[in-house]
């Protein structure tokens, strides 16, 4: 045994374990992110374990913290996967077979046996699905779960998007046999023990191409004058149960992700297009919110519980939207009490500090191989809102009885949907760049804040300048989290809130159902792994945003390539130091132009306070929300990348109009 100076014997430096997220740059490094911790841990390849890139882990370092320098550890343990399945090529050598993955990222070659090769030969582009990686293991060992064929461009694209986020393409096959056996038979001993409603008017609103519906609303009127409105949510806690094996693959997921020709569903096919989905003429079991509600939209009673309902029709939000505009056609009555109602919520909302920020959707029509052939601009119309009004308020509810419940005078673990305040620091050059529209924002009180917004979305509607303030006042604001700490959701205007009501897709809702059931029976499991589960929920939500970005860039580009050379005006949505990006106003399709491309005119500067590029020379200015005419000059689809050039007809300076202008004052030189 060695011994120190003293002469005893050497001690080990002392060692401190910590948990977080690994990020292995491209070229090879490590960094583990731990949360608050003001450097990020280094660790060298060789200390990597068995965790791959964004994987949970937990790292060792010396607790000294290598005094002041970026520390360095070793990764002892993997808690939690961010991907099981992966992109690459497949090498077989008579019997044996590798599968070395692709990406920028550095992943282990895995090694596949000949029996798991599904029929994949040498040098093929699969999908392998990460299987373990014993104690023992060199190498880390997979299958292959498909063979992408080449012809397919588009689709590989898709899964390459959904593999890197940490989706997996399929469901395990021990997952699937776990939901087909799963009955649907409605059972007499269940009825009895849940609100039948079956006899009530219900139907559902939902997109033309859904299949998964969650939610419906039912309609009666009382003897009392009141109606009764019952919003009934798919009970999906019936049939994945906490722990067991469709919970784990759906918790894992957390979400499912809509790309422009797919759905990545959360839970297998059985459960969310048939077993849960609120079909017309079948009797589903469901979970409910019923409420008393007067003509002049005054909740006077709040009922939940388990209920079983049968819904009587299946409305599109374009059928719903045309019975509210003709006045007319099947349930049209309901229909129009309804959207009346929920208006006079909406209304209330605002009026109360709800934000009223207004929403476009972008869809992309697509042929039978799922090329885009057109865009389809969809706006928030009174179906929607509806729909909308119902749900929120279902939300809240829920949300505001558990928050009442305590648990040794604590309250109890649940999964609240919250929003924080803005950040001041964001709001001080939003206000000064509305101001020089002519707007004024008060930014010194919260209800200042939000009703500082709603008037200025409201002046602001129709004019050129309501998109980059719209986008900018978005901009400014907080990330929406599902935590057990509940803080209100600003941008709604509530004091609690939650997700309830669409458990088919989010894992959240899942939870919420859980909780909201034990409360109900008043046989509490506290679940001191909540806030864990929430995060996990969050950065899975997160996951899969950024997925359906890359997914609609994808069919953009996709799209856009049939235009290369073509003309088109265009809206400035984002200035940097190294170029603009611009929409075009036809197909809202956003592309890059690059300053290189403007330094032959004119060397240009950010201004930031202005969301602008000026010229140093001419003065000639390109600000977010500007009407410009640009040029398709590249479509890569690698990249998933529109280059543009302006197109320069006539040249003009562009001039704020200030409040003094507005006043009638002289237009600047």
């Amino acid at each position: 045994m060695s011994k120190s100076k003293s002469g005893g014997p050497k001690r080990s430096p002392s060692v401190q374990t910590l948990k977080g997220k690994l990020d292995i740059s491209r070229s090879g490094m490590g960094y583990v992110v731990v949360e608050g911790l003001d450097k990020d841990i280094m660790v060298r390849p060789n200390d990597f374990g068995k965790a791959f890139h964004g994987d949970l882990v937990k790292v060792q370092i010396p607790k000294d913290g290598s005094k002041g320098k970026r520390p360095e550890g070793k990764i002892t343990d993997v808690t939690e996967r961010k991907q099981i399945e992966f992109v690459g090529n497949v090498q077989v050598n008579k019997n044996i077979a590798f599968f070395v993955a692709g990406g920028e990222r550095p992943v282990p070659d895995f090694y596949i046996p000949i029996e798991k090769l599904n029929g994949a030969n040498d040098g093929e582009r699969v999908v392998a699905r990460f299987t373990k990686w014993d104690k023992a293991d060199k190498k880390p060992q997979g299958e292959i779960v498909s063979v992408i064929k080449a012809e397919d461009e588009a689709d590989m694209a898709m899964k390459e998007i959904l593999i890197d986020a940490g989706f997996p393409l399929s469901f395990e096959e021990v997952v699937l046999k776990e939901a087909e056996k799963l009955s649907g038979k409605i059972s007499r001993e269940e009825i009895s023990k849940r609100k039948d409603c079956r006899d009530i008017l219900t139907f559902t609103i939902d997109p033309f191409d859904a299949k998964d519906f969650d939610d419906a609303i039912s309609i009666r009127n009382l003897d009392n004058g009141n109606y009764e409105i019952g919003v009934h949510i798919a009970d999906v806690s019936y049939f994945v149960t906490p722990d067991s094996i469709l919970d784990k693959a759906a918790y894992a997921r957390a979400t499912s992700v809509y790309l422009p020709d797919r759905v990545n569903p959360m839970l297998p096919e059985k459960i969310s297009n048939e077993l849960c989905s609120l079909r017309p003429n079948e009797d589903k079991y469901s979970f409910s919110v019923i409420f008393q509600i007067t003509n002049r939209a005054e909740v006077k009673h709040k009922w939940i519980g388990r209920t079983i309902i049968h819904s009587n029709h299946r409305f599109t939000y374009e059928e719903a939207q045309q019975t509210i505009e003709t006045k007319d056609g099947l349930h049209y009555k309901p229909i129009l009490l309804l959207n009346t109602l929920a208006q006079q919520f909406r209304k209330e909302r605002f009026a109360n500090g709800a934000i009223n920020f207004s929403s476009t959707e972008v869809k992309f029509q697509l042929d039978e191989k799922g090329k885009p052939i057109g865009v389809i601009i969809k706006e928030s119309k009174e179906a929607h809102q509806l729909v909308e009004e119902f749900m929120l308020l279902a939300n809240r509810t829920v949300a505001e009885y558990v928050s009442k419940i305590k648990s040794n005078k604590e309250p109890i673990p649940f999964p609240y949907r919250i929003h924080n305040t803005p950040d001041e620091e964001k709001l001080k050059p939003f206000a000064a760049f509305a101001k020089k529209f002519g707007y004024k924002f008060d930014i010194h009180d919260e209800k200042q804040v939000a009703a500082s917004f709603n008037k200025l979305l409201y002046d602001v509607d129709g004019k050129p300048e309501q998109h980059v303030l719209e986008q900018l006042g978005i901009r400014t604001m907080a990330k929406a989290v599902y935590t057990s700490k509940n803080i209100g959701h600003y941008g709604l205007g509530f004091e609690n809130y939650c997700h309830f009501t669409s458990p088919i897709r989010r894992y959240p809702d899942v939870l919420a159902h859980r909780v909201l059931q034990q409360c109900l029976e008043k046989n509490l499991k506290i679940d001191l792994k909540m806030e864990e589960k929430c995060k996990h929920c969050s950065d899975r939500e997160r996951s899969a945003m950024e997925s359906e970005r890359a997914g609609n860039k994808y069919k953009q580009v996709q799209f856009m390539q049939q235009f290369l050379g073509d003309e088109f005006e265009g809206i400035i949505r984002g200035v940097s130091a190294f170029g603009f990006w611009v929409e075009t106003v036809a197909h809202k399709c956003e592309g890059l132009v690059s300053v290189k491309d403007l330094n032959e005119f004119d060397d240009f500067k950010l201004d930031e306070a202005d969301y602008a590029l000026v010229g140093t020379r001419t003065g000639t200015k390109f600000r977010m929300g500007d009407k410009i005419d640009i040029k398709l000059v590249a479509a890569n689809l690698a990249k998933r990348q529109l280059d543009y050039h302006w197109v320069k007809k006539d040249i003009k300076k562009v001039e704020i109009e200030t409040e003094d202008k507005k006043k009638g004052g002289k237009r600047g030189k």
